[in-house]
């Protein structure tokens, strides 16, 4: 039996980038996975095409992780078909990199509403449903405990309230035995940050490893966190970012 095996587990976001690492990592674990995504039914219908044709369950769900009610809708649709809850990773998250001078009222809005109050919104539907042991992923930054890189400072405050929610909330939650962590990624290639893009010079020289870091590996840590084997750990950020805040 793989260590995720009769768990079900939700990815907020999933449709591409981290989420879907982490949506294909915990099926290969065992897990019946469902992900929620804003726009792209495609890329989200191709990720659960991807763990299906592996031998897994996937669902994928509409919701945009600013809109409450309908990250209601799609707890609620998760539950009553896979039937159960037990892993929430709440990866959906946004970044409008720009010098915060020239940042939009509007735009920082739209950067809380998605990494906080989303996050805030997601977890207080989910625990409704959760099931004893269950857990709890953030994925938060290392922007949210030093700031290395300009322009980013409402995201940088959002991460920095995401670490301080899982802090807070895995105390009132722990006797249900349930773990809430904050894994803090550093610099990961993808399509938001590509590792060719223009911020990648000084975000690659910022690391020890002086590389950017692959979706699998976040991936990785979560599904550690996410396991048995992770059962004393919760209140804790997990950062993995190459060394860039060592």
């Amino acid at each position: 039996m793989n260590k995720l095996t009769n768990k079900v587990a939700l990815v907020t976001g999933g449709s591409r980038g981290i989420g879907a690492a982490i949506a294909r990592r915990l099926a290969e674990d065992g897990a019946s996975v469902a992900i929620t995504y804003a726009r792209d039914g495609a890329a989200a219908a191709a990720v659960v095409e991807a763990i299906e044709l592996a031998g897994g369950k996937a669902l994928a769900v509409q919701a945009d992780a600013a809109d409450v009610a309908a990250v209601n809708r799609a707890i609620e649709k998760v539950v009553s078909t896979l039937g159960r809850l037990d892993v929430l990773v709440n990866n959906a998250g946004t970044a409008i990199p720009k010098p915060f001078e020239e940042t939009t009222l509007e735009e920082m809005d739209r950067v809380i509403d998605i990494n906080v109050r989303g996050v805030f919104a997601t977890t207080h539907a989910a625990l409704k449903h959760m099931n004893d042991g269950g857990r709890i992923v953030m994925i938060g930054s290392v922007v949210g405990e030093r700031a290395v890189t300009p322009g980013l400072v409402p995201y940088a405050a959002t991460k920095a309230a995401v670490k301080m929610f899982t802090q807070a909330l895995s105390r009132e939650v722990g006797s249900r035995g349930i773990t809430v962590n904050n894994v803090q990624p550093g610099p990961i290639d993808t399509d938001l940050n590509p590792a060719s893009g223009d911020w990648a010079v000084p975000q690659k020289a910022a690391t020890a490893l002086n590389r950017y870091g692959r979706a699998q590996e976040i991936a990785a840590a979560v599904s550690f966190v996410a396991s048995p084997d992770a059962s004393y750990i919760t209140g804790s950020n997990l950062t993995v970012d190459g060394g860039m805040n060592a």
